[in-house]
């Protein structure tokens, strides 16, 4: 027996020695009473006990091999705050790229980090901070692997600083931006840096080609976090408001003053409750016009900071995208294209265990024919296990103030990112249906989604099918009575070798859209191929399409003014050409042209745009344009879309933007323009000055007639205790 257990000892050390074992990554914060003093040096004596991450990984082109960009991260935790530092060397510090000080912007082409934090541990949700050698910021809500909301915005700070070596930053996070569970000891977080020049992708934990950039999964343990409190919960942000319209069609001129109260409560540890008294959306950016050559509705992106807090915990189902929203949060203040005054509204939302919730209730007043009403949603989650949820929404109210809608639906995801070893997978399915006094008819839907979303093999397939009454008030599904089918194959490999040193991947892309109404008559089938698809090791995009289509016509269809395409079925041959250079270049231009048959004779589709930063990211200018040139037996017809950004930042908290935007469908000129001064995270002063114009037909885009000026002043103030 002895003799055995020696055996039995010797095979279970050549096992240890022969088998690597996974070792978690790890980092225990440091705790500090210190005030540091954010200017983005790391001066201060508390961060010499700080929690350490060492050198950041690559990730991307190629995993786990050593690059010149070390990257180091220390994190101090105090009763109040969370602060993160992170030193970027950069062997060549003159060739970083920092195109825009702006917040909230995208950060195409920018050297930038990236903080993300799951509070709670549910490997689902978190929060993303982001930011760049300039200092502008960004923040998110990530609500999956594949989702993460840039709408949001969240109360913290960061400072950078240049230096011989690279860059430096220092990001304060209050804990009163953040849910979570008091005394737990544990967070997850992970850190990444992006070097643009080199499209090179750096990370803590999740170093695979497989790991997309936002899933929870793939991060690391922070410890030593349960001293961090939100103290009572509680912040009130009043705002005041003054603004004048002008309408110089009538030479009606109004000039009236508001005020508004946005309180927040941290009801229990993970639960938040919040407040919001007459809400008003007077500095909140307009939106980005397009243009239409379908005959359903267009998707317009949340706004309004109210609506956007919270908002990933309402996403429902898996593989709906624009398709099916249930709680389509635009509806609310909104109806017949015309603002509709908000009383108050409530939001309760968190997360506890294995459960998370959001609850938005919201009281709109008589205007313009449309009576006040209540409208109410909610969302219930819980997760069974570390890889399966299921869940539930609910919706009750119509914008229209006279009928009644209400929405119920339950939906069940499972997920992993260790299929076969290491590779990503998911599989769900959701059901919803409607009640609705005016419509006859199926009020249900029902759905599924197979995903494997990886590097080198990316395939899927989704099946929807909407009833034909199906009519959620509060959402958005612009295809009822409706079946869809779609499903994608891309091989996307990484050549080696020095015929194709300069690809940095190749995308084979294949996919089919089908749509058929409930009684198997087909309306639409999309076939997309991508013979070519190329990104350079630079950063540039080659890309060629063919897209044989299919659309059935049950009636005439008014696909431009005048312009009336017959009912009928109808086959065309679409191609496509792309073209984009790096966007870590000062200067980035692209264009992408759809040409060939459509419908009963043919249509050229240009989009170009042209974008140009200096200073250091100070100065940003940016041209989009869509000309869309339809020749056919019903007539000719060309749509026109400019839309000409302009930003200079005088520091990233004090912010002048222009936003011009032109198409001959209304043939009106719109021109946004918005001074932001942070004075202190949370504590804003916003100056908007909106100005209109109309284009008759018969005169120049130079000679055009007036018809808006409308001037804003709003000052919004945080407290929180």
């Amino acid at each position: 027996m002895v003799l055995r257990n020696r055996y039995y000892f010797l095979l279970m050390l050549i096992i240890v020695w022969i088998v690597p074992v996974a070792a978690e990554n790890r980092v225990k914060a440091g705790r500090t009473d210190e005030p540091i003093h954010l200017d983005g040096r790391l001066d201060e004596p508390a961060w010499q006990h700080a929690g350490v991450i060492g050198d950041l990984t690559q990730q991307s082109p190629y995993p786990g091999e050593p690059t010149p960009f070390h990257t180091r991260s220390y994190i101090l935790v105090t009763s109040r705050a969370l602060y993160i530092g992170i030193v970027c060397d950069d062997p060549k510090p003159s060739r970083m790229s920092a195109h825009t000080m702006q917040r909230d912007s995208e950060m195409d082409g920018d050297d930038k980090v990236a903080v993300l934090l799951d509070t709670f541990g549910d490997n689902q949700t978190g929060f993303m901070f982001q930011v760049n050698p300039a200092g502008a910021r960004t923040d998110g809500l990530i609500s999956g692997a594949e989702s993460m909301s840039l709408d949001w915005d969240g109360i913290w700070d960061a400072r950078t600083c240049r230096t011989k070596t690279g860059w430096t930053v220092e990001i304060k996070i209050p804990s009163h931006t953040l849910r979570f569970t008091p005394g737990q000891d544990i967070w997850k977080i992970d850190v990444q840096r992006w070097v643009a020049r080199k499209q090179l992708s750096l990370r803590w934990a999740g170093i695979t080609l497989d790991c997309h950039r936002f899933d929870m999964r793939h991060t690391g343990i922070l410890s030593n976090m349960k001293g961090m409190n939100q103290g009572h919960g509680l912040s009130i942000s009043p705002y005041g408001a003054i603004q004048t319209d002008r309408n110089f069609r009538d030479n009606h001129q109004v000039l009236k003053a508001t005020g508004g109260l946005d309180i927040r409560y941290s009801i229990t540890p993970g639960i938040t409750g919040m407040l919001t008294l007459n809400t008003d959306f007077a500095e909140t950016e307009v939106d980005t016009r397009q243009v239409n050559l379908t005959r359903f509705s267009l998707f317009f992106p949340e706004k309004s900071s109210f609506f956007l807090e919270g908002s990933n915990l309402f996403d429902f189902g898996i593989g709906l995208n624009q398709d099916f929203v249930p709680f389509y949060s635009r509806r609310i203040g909104l109806h017949n294209e015309k603002p509709v005054p908000i009383d108050f509204g409530v939001k309760v939302m968190g997360q506890q265990g294995p459960w998370s919730m959001v609850m938005l209730d919201v009281q709109t007043r008589d205007s313009d024919n449309t009576p006040g009403t209540n409208m109410f949603a909610g969302r219930v989650v819980y997760d069974l296990t570390p890889n399966f949820r299921v869940g539930t929404i609910l919706t009750s109210g119509n914008p229209d103030g006279v009928s009644e809608n209400t929405m119920a639906g339950v939906d069940a995801v499972w997920s992993t990112s260790t299929f076969h070893g290491d590779k990503n997978f998911r599989a769900g399915g959701w059901f919803a249906g409607t009640s609705s006094e005016l419509e006859t008819g199926r009020k249900s839907g029902w759905g599924f989604k197979v995903d494997y979303p990886n590097d080198l093999w990316d395939m899927h397939i989704t099946f929807r099918e909407f009833g034909d009454a199906m009519n959620p008030a509060l959402g958005f599904l612009p295809r009822p009575g409706t079946r869809q089918l779609s499903a994608g194959l891309a091989y996307q490999p990484r050549p080696e070798g020095k015929t194709a040193k300069w690809i940095r991947q190749m995308f084979f892309e294949s996919s089919i859209w089908y749509v058929e109404n409930l009684n198997g008559v087909t309306e639409t089938w999309r076939l997309f191929t991508a013979p070519f698809n190329v990104n350079t090791q630079s950063g540039a995009h080659f890309e060629f399409n063919i897209a044989p289509t299919y659309e059935f016509l049950y009636e005439p269809f008014e696909i431009s003014k005048g312009v009336f395409i017959p009912a009928g079925d109808y086959h065309f041959l679409r191609y496509r050409v792309e073209l984009e250079s790096s966007d870590s270049n000062p200067f980035a231009i692209g264009t992408s042209t759809w040409f060939g048959e459509f419908y009963t004779g043919h249509l050229t589709q240009t989009e170009v745009y042209i974008r140009w930063s200096a200073y250091g990211g100070h100065l940003h200018m940016a041209l989009e344009t869509e000309h869309d040139f339809g020749h056919l037996p019903q007539g000719n017809f060309v749509e026109r879309l400019w839309q000409f950004k302009l930003v200079y930042a005088f520091t990233p908290y004090l912010v002048l933007s222009s936003y011009t935007q032109y198409d001959n469908g209304s043939r009106d000129i719109g021109v946004n323009n918005r001074l932001r001064w942070t004075i202190a995270p949370g504590r804003d002063i916003y100056l908007v000055w909106n100005y209109g114009w109309e284009r008759p037909l018969d005169r120049p885009l130079s000679n055009s007639i007036p018809i808006s000026n409308q001037i804003a002043l709003k000052l919004r103030w945080t407290w929180q205790w």
